[in-house]
Order: C-alpha cells, then structure tokens, then sequence
C-alpha cells in the first residue's frame, strides 16, 4: 500500500523533468539542442545551472574542450566566451558564485548526458558542463549527473573537435549563442 501511495504520488507530481534547456550553438555545428534537467539527481547543481542561463551567462560561451568520442565540454563564464574571453584561459574559469558540493548519482555517463566539470575536488564544480558523445564508465560517481539530450544529439556530434592538448579546440571555436531555460 505505502508503494502504491508514493507511486500515485509521483505521477500526481507531473514529469520527472520539469525543467529544461534550450541551447543554440554557432560554429562548425549549428542548430538546437534540448536538455532536459534533473531536478531530483542534482537540484544544487540544477538550480546553478538555470540561474547561470536565465541571467544569460552562457550566452556566447564556447566549446573550448572537445574530445572526439568522448565529450563537449563548455560553460566559461569566466573566460570561454567567443567575443571578449581569453582562450588561452578558457577553461580554468567559472563563476562568482561559489564552488558547488558533489551530487553523485547512479546515473551512468552514457552518450548524451550531460556532467559538471570540476577540478581534483570533488566539490568544485561551478559553471562549467560537458555533453557526452560516448558511454565513459569511468565517470560514474565520479561527476555530478545534471541532464541528458532529448533532441539535438546531431548537433552536439557536429560540434568542432579540439586539436590541441587535452582536447584544446584550435582556432575559433563553436559556442552556445543562447541558451534558455525551459518548462
């Protein structure tokens, strides 16, 4: 009876992911991505993510890590964006808000999930993400799950691929013209 009581409860409460992004990328890749954010794996991490959007932070922010078959990674707001940032430090930045604790989960990185970078910490995720192209196992636990692309996965497989060290995009690189919060 209790588990059909929280079951009956959960659907009242309406879909698992109410919120959502909306990004608009420009480059090599051009087209719309949809995310849908996971409220209940990483509110914390969820609510930073939709602050960040809905100021318009990530707006004109690059791609600045890409590994080919691994994953995109982008969310500067410090230094990644194309117009005004310092590529040679994008990447190494984030936001004035503080530094955010781990959320793990038992979400598996899987292609088209979406994580938070951070450095060795495992409490110093920020601003920035990372879209997977691939299943990465070795990331499970590890990172904070936050969304998974719903539609726009032809996108992201077109973004431009880094040439540099560690996946350093080379040249001018593709970014999120506009990302906007959904319902």
């Amino acid at each position: 009876m209790r588990k059909l009581l929280l079951a009956t409860a959960l659907l009242a409460a309406g879909p698992a992911f109410a919120t959502g992004l909306e990004i608009e990328i420009e480059g090599e890749a051009q087209g719309t991505v949809r995310i849908d954010l996971l409220e209940e794996v990483a509110p914390e991490h969820v609510e930073r993510i939709t602050a960040l959007a809905e100021a318009g932070a990530y707006d004109g922010v690059v791609f600045h890590r890409v590994i080919d078959g691994f994953m995109a990674q982008t969310g500067d707001v410090e230094f990644g964006r194309l117009e005004g940032g310092d590529m040679a430090r994008a990447g190494t930045g984030g936001s004035d808000l503080p530094d955010l604790p781990a959320e793990f989960s038992d979400v598996p990185f899987e292609r088209g999930v979406i994580g938070m970078a951070r450095s060795a910490s495992p409490d110093s995720a920020n601003s920035q993400f990372f879209i997977m192209f691939a299943p990465a196992t070795h990331l499970n636990g590890q990172y904070t799950v936050v969304g998974r692309v719903t539609e726009g996965m032809e996108v992201v497989d077109a973004i431009k691929r880094g040439e540099g060290r560690n996946g350093a995009v080379i040249g001018r690189p593709d970014a999120m013209s506009r990302v906007t919060v959904t319902e």
